[in-house]
C-alpha cells in the first residue's frame, strides 16, 4: 500500500477529482471527510497479517492527495482481480471484517470488496480471511465517495453495504454523515440496476435520515416501503425505550424498514449496542 507525501496542490493541480472526494475543493483538510483517523500503526498478529497477505487481498490503490485518496484515472477491474466473473458486493466501512468475511465464506459464488479507512481494522480482516483460507474477498484502503465515484465501474455492484456507520450524533456534526443525497447518487452509480443498497444503524435519527435518503432519490426504491410501521416499527420501539439519546415522537406511521438481513452475522460492535438496549434499524433499497 503506497504512502503519498506529495503536495496536495501540485497533485490537484489540472487533475479532476470526484464531488465530494477527499480531493475535492484542492485539497483534502478543505472538505469535511466521514471518518475520523484513528492510529495506523500495526502490531503484533495484525502486523504479521499485513506483512503475510497484503500482497495477495490488499488492492493496491494509486493515490490522489492522501494515504486514502483514489487517483481519478484508476478503475477497479473485478474480474482480473479475482480471475471470475461473479456478483461483486462492496462493505463500505468494513471495520475489523466481521460481517464481509464470514459473508465470503458462505457464499463462495460471489466476490467481496472490502472498503476501510482504518488499517488495523484491515489488517484484522485480512487475518480472518487467511484463517478461513478464502480467494473471494479483497480489501481496500480508500475514501468511500471515490471508491463509489470513479474506482467502481458504473453499474459493476449488485450489493452494496454500509452497516453502522458513525452517527456523529451532534447536531453540529451531522453534515459529517456519510449517507446523504450526494451519497445516494453515487452509490446510484456503482449499482447495477436491481442492484441492493443494504444499510443499518442503531441510531434512530441516522436512521431516519437514511430513510428520507432514500425516499428522496430517484434512483431507488425502498424495498419495504411502508412495512413494520405502528407498534412493529423499530422508530417506535426506540421511542418508548428511553435509551435513544435523540428519542422524539411516540408511534412511527411511515414505516419502511427491512427485516434484519441474514446475511450480516452479528458482530462484536452490534452486540454492544444490544446490550446496551439500543435498537436496530435495517432499509434495503434497490437501484431502479
Amino acid at each position: 500500500m503506497s504512502e503519498n507525501t506529495d503536495s496536495p496542490a501540485a497533485q490537484t493541480a489540472g487533475n479532476p477529482v470526484t464531488p465530494g472526494s477527499q480531493a475535492s475543493f484542492g485539497t483534502y483538510r478543505r472538505q469535511p471527510v466521514s471518518f475520523v483517523r484513528r492510529g495506523t500503526r500495526l502490531q503484533g498478529r495484525r502486523q504479521a497479517a499485513w506483512d503475510q497477505h497484503a500482497d495477495a487481498f490488499v488492492i493496491d490503490v494509486p493515490r490522489h492527495v492522501a494515504d486514502t485518496s483514489v487517483h481519478p484515472d484508476y478503475v477497479f477491474d473485478a474480474a482480473a482481480e479475482f480471475g471470475r466473473e461473479a456478483p461483486l458486493v462492496v462493505e463500505i466501512g468494513s471495520g475489523l471484517g466481521e460481517a464481509v468475511v464470514a459473508a465470503a465464506e458462505a457464499n463462495p459464488e460471489k466476490d467481496f470488496l472490502a472498503v476501510e479507512v482504518y488499517r488495523p481494522g484491515l489488517a484484522n480482516t485480512l487475518l480472518r480471511i487467511a484463517q478461513r483460507g478464502l480467494t473471494n474477498v479483497r480489501v481496500a484502503q480508500a475514501n468511500a465517495p471515490e471508491v463509489l465515484g470513479s474506482m467502481l465501474p458504473a453499474g459493476s455492484v449488485a450489493e452494496l453495504w454500509v452497516f453502522f456507520p458513525d452517527p456523529w450524533h451532534k447536531a453540529k456534526h451531522h453534515k459529517r454523515r456519510m449517507v446523504k443525497d450526494s451519497f445516494a447518487e453515487i452509490a446510484a452509480r456503482a449499482l447495477a440496476p436491481g442492484g441492493l443498497w443494504r444499510l443499518a444503524t442503531d441510531w434512530s435519527s441516522y436512521a431516519q435520515q437514511m430513510r428520507d435518503v432514500v425516499a428522496a432519490s430517484p434512483d431507488f426504491r425502498n424495498a419495504h416501503d411502508g412495512e413494520r410501521s405502528g407498534p412493529a416499527s423499530p422508530l417506535t420501539a426506540a421511542w418508548a425505550s428511553g435509551v435513544d439519546c435523540e428519542a422524539t415522537g411516540e408511534s412511527d406511521e411511515v414505516g419502511g424498514w427491512a427485516p434484519r438481513f441474514e446475511g450480516r452475522v452479528l458482530t462484536s460492535f452490534e452486540n454492544k449496542a444490544l446490550s446496551a438496549g439500543r435498537v436496530i434499524f435495517d432499509l434495503t433499497a434497490e437501484r431502479l
